[in-house]
């Protein structure tokens, strides 16, 4: 237990640095520069950071497990294999981005506007960026992430809370330690006007983390589907600006009134067409540059020891670090050349929508999330866990030891 502990800590700090996670960073980052000189507002900033971290990841994986304990099949990132949670997603870093380029604010009453914010305001929008940033770190496991949720999913709840509170803590320590520690942000550049320049700037990453969960939500669902959320998007932003007309003119008479129940209308508008969202029926190839079968547990039994390895591709659409391996693994021309002349049945499981077999499998090698890469030697001897992280050179290897039966 203590050295799954000390791993899911750990993954929780490397978590920081995977693409997913990017564009909250640049909001934290933000803050703290902006509250560095005060360091009561910072370790507010700190606090509510990681009280928003720490209750969101017991949030998700309470869920987690109440579903495992009914019966589901799901692992981590399971909510993001739904539609809807992709779409309000999208939007949710849609609006942010519009924050950023100052189309609106947030957090502020509409007679405060470009007043200081209160302590209350500071904890709480920091709390709030905690929890987004637990939301959109699901796609990607760091190393040794896998390992200590894989041991997680199968201990009593008590313990597996333990570990998922330990990734939490990890994942909100870099930050929460500059917080609460102002020398260690002496190295951070000094408040001033070029601030308002990298805000602007920063809105960039939030609409490419928008981008990215638009072209996940279009893998999960059908052209019609996608273009409601684009439509809905186009909607949502008007009404973040007739939002931000209220602020700055600060209406409190009848006129205001009337926009605000205008907005108000709007966000419904918004919202109703996002709530009918269903997957599409149709399988989506996370591997379609190289020869593939569809996996399932019936087909590897028949094909498992019988002359051939095979090579199993647990992947999905939202899994960041899956896309990652197959443009720089798994694509490649000696990628293709060992599947070649091994003989290798490729095979892809796709866990863009829920798999149950998948979650299964996950379980099965002890492996909380994707990620994960199998291969089955040609004599039909135990298979191999390959780590999440692939190079070229680990994965023709292993299939040149799986076609000589090792």
């Amino acid at each position: 237990m203590l050295t799954a502990l000390f791993a899911a800590f750990l993954g929780g700090i490397i978590l920081n640095l995977m693409p997913c996670v990017f564009p909250v960073i640049s909001l934290k980052a933000l803050g703290l520069i902006n509250h560095q000189s005060d360091s009561g507002h910072a370790r507010r900033e700190g606090m509510g950071f990681l009280v928003g971290v720490v209750v969101t990841m017991l949030l998700l994986a309470g869920i987690l497990l109440a579903a495992r304990a009914g019966g589901a099949a799901v692992g981590w990132g399971f909510q993001l294999q739904s539609p809807l949670v992709i779409a309000l997603l999208a939007l949710v870093m849609l609006a942010a981005a519009l924050n950023l380029l100052g189309l609106f604010e947030v957090g502020l009453a509409v007679q405060n506007v470009g007043a200081v914010q209160t302590a209350r305001g500071i904890f709480a929008r920091s709390a709030l960026t905690g929890a987004l940033a637990i939301i959109v770190a699901t796609p990607c496991a760091a190393p040794f992430m896998a390992s200590a949720i894989g041991y997680a999913l199968v201990q009593p709840p008590f313990v597996a809370l333990w570990v998922f509170f330990s990734l939490a803590l990890g994942f909100a320590a870099p930050f929460s330690l500059i917080c609460f520690f102002p020398k260690l942000s002496r190295w951070l550049p000094k408040p001033g006007a070029w601030m308002q320049t990298l805000k602007h700037g920063l809105a960039f990453p939030m609409l490419g983390a928008y981008a990215w969960l638009v072209w996940v939500f279009s893998q999960q669902t059908d052209s019609e589907a996608l273009g409601m959320l684009l439509a809905v998007s186009v909607l949502f932003g008007f009404t973040a600006w007739l939002y931000g007309i209220v602020q700055r003119r600060r209406m409190m008479s009848r006129s205001y009134r009337g926009l605000a129940a205008i907005i108000l209308l709007l966000l419904v508008a918004v919202i109703a067409p996002v709530v009918g969202i269903t997957p599409k029926q149709s399988q989506v190839s996370a591997a379609a540059s190289v020869s593939e079968e569809t996996w399932s547990p019936h087909n590897v039994a028949q094909l498992r020891g019988k002359g051939k390895p095979i090579f199993v591709d647990f992947t999905a659409s939202w899994c960041i670090t899956c896309q990652v391996n197959q443009r720089t693994t798994l694509s490649t021309e000696a990628v293709k050349q060992a599947i070649s002349a091994t003989g290798t049945h490729f095979m892809v499981a796709d866990s863009t929508k829920f798999n149950p077999d998948v979650e299964d499998a996950l379980a099965e090698f002890g492996q909380g999330g994707l990620p994960m890469y199998l291969v089955y030697p040609a004599d039909g001897g135990k298979p191999v866990v390959l780590p999440q992280v692939l190079t070229p050179q680990i994965v023709t290897q292993a299939l040149q030891k799986a076609a000589n039966g090792a």
